[in-house]
């Protein structure tokens, strides 16, 4: 089968390697639609995604969908449309019992934070325990399912907010996951407005349901106007500007990634407000409330942007990069 392998920064090749065989509680998928994240992006520009550096050639890729090829028990019939929570959870600790996405020891697909790496879905066939197989329901086509594993982020931000029917809610960055926030927040019930610095994607907010948009490189975002951000940027500027814009004792969730060093951040308005200021990692069992939504909301499909083959990888990921044309850039095998 092909597989695409990220080896160094800047350096992805294409490979035949053979076609892995399912153990017992296992399921082997004919992948079909791998998205492109920004911890690809990093992986491929940089050879790391922060402390996590590609020391051995590495399969990106952990949002997927596709179909069963084989499943060993039967459980699964050949063909079956599915998509994959991409975590292995770890060992449950005091006091995170109900958090198995943040236990020490998990891991995560298509991640250079173990080792050896977790090798993701960017081939044509993926092996994975069938406790993380998720079938699709009848009406959600296998491209749109694609969106599950970053809608899934979305929603289990959206719940540190708790409910948000009939509130304002901010989104800060109006890139795939910042979109993914939008489409979550506008299902919920929100009225929502989004920023970002281009016009590209703050276009597509709109398309997905945002009410109004803000270009922050011209316009200001109103101060306490908002009952909940969702920080999706992960750019400190904007991190003051969600403290500014929410109200008092409104919410803050911060959804987009950090660098692991000292950035200088506001934080006046999260004391003199008293801002609940929560982070928000991955999801835990999300991805099940993210298939239903895709399947009830044909409109998040907008997100999908632009499709490539594996032989076209460095093309995908420039394109991925550049936030003004592209949403989500998937590879179609």
């Amino acid at each position: 089968m092909k597989s695409l392998l990220i080896e160094k920064a800047n350096t992805a090749v294409l490979r035949e390697v053979p076609i892995p065989e399912p153990e017992e509680g296992q399921v082997r998928l004919r992948v079909e639609y791998v998205g492109i994240c920004g911890s690809d992006l990093h992986y491929f520009f940089e050879g790391a995604n922060g402390a996590f550096v590609v020391r051995e050639p590495l399969v990106p890729g952990h949002e997927l969908s596709g179909r069963v090829d084989l499943d060993p028990s039967g459980a699964l019939a050949p063909g079956t449309p599915v998509t994959v929570h991409p975590a292995r959870f770890g060992t449950p600790r005091e006091g995170i019992e109900d958090a198995p996405h943040l236990w020490p020891g998990g891991s995560y697909l298509g991640s250079a934070s173990t080792w050896p790496h977790t090798q993701g879905a960017a081939s044509e066939y993926l092996v994975v325990e069938s406790g993380m197989v998720r079938p699709l329901p009848t009406d959600l086509p296998v491209r749109r399912a694609v969106l599950a594993e970053p809608l899934a982020v979305a929603l289990h931000a959206l719940g540190k907010a708790g409910p948000v029917d009939g509130l304002d809610v901010l989104v800060t960055g109006s890139g795939p996951i910042g979109l993914m926030a939008v489409a979550a927040a506008t299902a919920a019930g929100a009225c929502v407005t989004a920023t970002d610095v281009l016009a590209g994607p703050l276009e597509r907010a709109r398309a997905l349901g945002a009410e109004a948009t803000i270009d922050v490189s011209s316009e200001t975002v109103q101060a306490g106007a908002y009952a909940v951000v969702l920080e999706c940027s992960g750019v400190p500027v904007s991190i003051s500007t969600a403290l500014k814009a929410v109200r008092a004792g409104g919410t803050v969730v911060q959804v987009g990634m950090l660098p692991d060093d000292a950035r200088p951040v506001n934080l006046a308005p999260f004391i003199s407000k008293e801002v609940r200021y929560f982070g928000a990692f991955r999801f835990r069992d999300e991805i099940d409330a993210a298939v239903e939504l895709l399947a009830a909301n044909p409109r998040i499909e907008n997100a999908l942007t632009h499709e490539f083959a594996l032989t076209d990888a460095d093309e995908a990921f420039a394109t991925a990069r550049d936030s003004q044309r592209s949403g989500k850039v998937v590879f179609a095998l």
